[in-house]
């Protein structure tokens, strides 16, 4: 089977009717079903629709849940700790930036935790959606050991999960966003290879004696493989150094949890999350006349024979959304095999 194209309102409006079916209301449904979608428009096929089936398996066992209110633990007026009582992450994650922003404004920084969250989705998203309220944004999350899948370099076992990291900065146009794992890759993009069956890339996995492999479904086997940190084989001690720190600081400052987790644990994202506003520092112009700078700067280097251009964080992503508004999001065979069955279970017909 080809892959198969589809708009993003037509595929929003399936994946949202997906959860509606499975009990969720309109409007956390179309919440959720439009952050999966603008992935799958960014060419983040690894945080868009592939995760429906997860996240209907996760209702059916109550590691996510729908139409919950999160309980707010402490705060204060720079800091807020809330509980996310599993709760869809991207609700959970709008709802803290947007809190967050409220706060920042008087003050000039925030910060505010989550624990007990359904996977959150792109950092990206949350990230520049405070950056396009006027702040710089720094966002981090952990799991509580269920989901780990790096393992520290020279070791055969996961003992961390990719704890990604999302900055993003507001500029004169529009804002300079970085969204990174800190492993090689984050780990729905093995996900992707191996529904749309293609091999990995060198560099990505290690199988579970430590030798190099290319099989997606070595990760996800009984004994499974594990992903190497950013940096790969000769210099992962950087990544998972970074994916380490990270993990103390969202796990031990939102009240959630780092690895290892018993067992009988489901799995759980925790989430930290910090605002600055320059106009309380050394004021807005000034921020933004030097982040512009920058950016011209660093588009003007000198290119290697065969480059078009220099590009930036997010770049890619921007132009593969322009594309894709107008021919279609493209879904591999196993992805739409996926959604279709949800579909016929759920009793949903499909666009």
């Amino acid at each position: 089977m080809k892959k198969v194209q589809y708009s993003s309102d037509k595929l929003t409006r399936f994946v949202t009717d997906l959860f509606r079916a499975a009990g969720v209301e309109e409007f956390e449904a179309a919440e959720v079903a439009a952050s999966l979608v603008e992935s799958n428009l960014r060419g983040h096929e690894s945080h868009g629709v592939l995760r429906v089936g997860d996240y209907l398996a996760a209702l059916r066992t109550g590691e996510l849940c729908r139409g919950v209110e999160w309980q707010v633990l402490t705060e204060t007026p720079a800091v807020l700790v809330a509980d996310g009582r599993r709760g869809f992450g991207q609700v959970l994650a709008r709802r803290l930036a947007l809190a967050l922003a409220e706060k920042c404004r008087p003050l000039g920084i925030a910060c505010g935790t989550l624990k007990n969250c359904g996977h959150v989705g792109r950092l990206a998203e949350w990230v520049e959606l405070a950056a396009r309220h006027g702040f710089a944004a720094m966002m981090s999350v952990n799991d509580n050991g269920v989901l780990k899948c790096v393992a520290p370099p020279g070791g055969l076992k996961a003992r961390i999960s990719t704890n990604p990291l999302g900055l993003a900065v507001p500029t004169s146009g529009e804002p300079l966003v970085l969204d990174l794992s800190t492993s090689v890759v984050a780990n729905g993009k093995v996900k992707a290879k191996q529904l749309a069956g293609e091999p990995c890339p060198s560099g990505w996995l290690q199988d579970s004696n430590g030798n190099p492999t290319t099989d997606p479904a070595s990760r996800f086997s009984e004994n499974p493989g594990t992903l190497l940190p950013l940096g790969g084989e000769a210099f992962g001690y950087k990544g998972f150094g970074l994916g380490l720190l990270l993990d103390v600081l969202v796990g031990g400052l939102s009240g959630g949890w780092c690895p290892p987790a018993d067992p009988s644990e489901k799995g759980t994202n925790n989430v930290l999350m910090v605002l600055w506003d320059a106009a309380r520092f050394a004021g807005t112009s000034h921020f933004l006349g030097e982040a512009d700078k920058l950016i011209d700067y660093v588009r003007s280097t000198p290119r290697k024979s065969g480059v078009d251009q220099i590009t930036l964080p997010g770049d890619r992503s921007a132009a593969i959304r322009r594309e894709r508004l107008t021919s279609g999001i493209p879904l591999d065979a196993g992805t739409w095999t996926m959604l279709c069955e949800a579909a016929k279970e759920l009793g949903v017909v499909p666009p």
